[in-house]
């Protein structure tokens, strides 16, 4: 799924997860730090359904699984930790320094990562027919994903305020903050794709306002454009 893609197969794709009944993908991304998941739990207590890319990509890579066979298949045991988990820390490593082993990489797990998102879209939509589901995917737009989701929500913080959250919670140096942070899209570049912003510098109270108002834009939508 994230993998280069015509506008054929996104098209085709589209229709799938779209379906034809009145539910609405809420693609939710952010940056580093940015306070993603605390918007999460607010849209949760609001009523959505939410879909992390991140928990699926640790999913898929379970011991036994086909895409963890075809990791260690091409990789060697040697990216394996004692309990037969893949070494993450160790695969980063090696992909990072390899961009050949990298697209390798990506075409044993993301297709696995879409067939359990295809499958959760279709479970939560065969249940709940109106149901609203966020889908959090912390590089969202670097990998051009937008065509899945109805509607983009982006997590916002200036990105002084990013380094100054990093530092703290992960406890590194300035420099290492500013490393991480060159690694994505910088925040005010994703300000344009999105066609909801959550300004997450303030108070949770201020955020949690925001995050309301967005929910009624969403049923507003549901119930104007989406079919009956």
């Amino acid at each position: 799924m994230m993998l280069a893609l015509t506008k054929e197969e996104q098209n085709r794709i589209q229709e799938e997860i779209h379906g034809k009944d009145r539910r609405v993908l809420l693609g939710v991304t952010g940056g580093i730090a940015s306070g993603k998941t605390v918007v999460s739990r607010m849209l949760e207590e609001l009523g959505a359904r939410t879909i992390d890319f991140d928990l699926l990509s640790r999913v898929v890579v379970e011991p036994g699984k086909p895409a963890w066979k075809e990791v260690v298949a091409y990789f060697g045991e040697q990216v394996l930790l004692e309990d037969r988990t893949l070494d993450r820390k160790k695969i980063s490593e090696i992909v990072f320094r390899d961009p050949e082993k990298r697209k390798k990489l990506e075409g044993f797990i993301h297709p696995r990562i879409y067939e359990e998102f295809s499958r959760l879209v279709k479970e939560y939509a065969a249940g709940d027919p109106e149901v609203i589901i966020q889908v959090a995917v912390p590089l969202l737009i670097e990998v051009n994903l937008q065509y899945l989701f109805h509607k983009i929500l982006l997590v916002y913080v200036p990105a002084e305020k990013q380094i100054e959250r990093l530092i703290d919670r992960d406890h590194i140096s300035r420099e290492m903050a500013v490393k991480m942070l060159s690694s994505q899209l910088p925040i005010e570049e994703k300000r344009s794709y999105a066609d909801f912003i959550v300004d997450n510098s303030g108070s949770l109270e201020k955020t949690k306002t925001q995050v309301q108002e967005i929910w009624e834009k969403l049923k507003r939508f549901q119930k104007d454009n989406r079919k009956s």
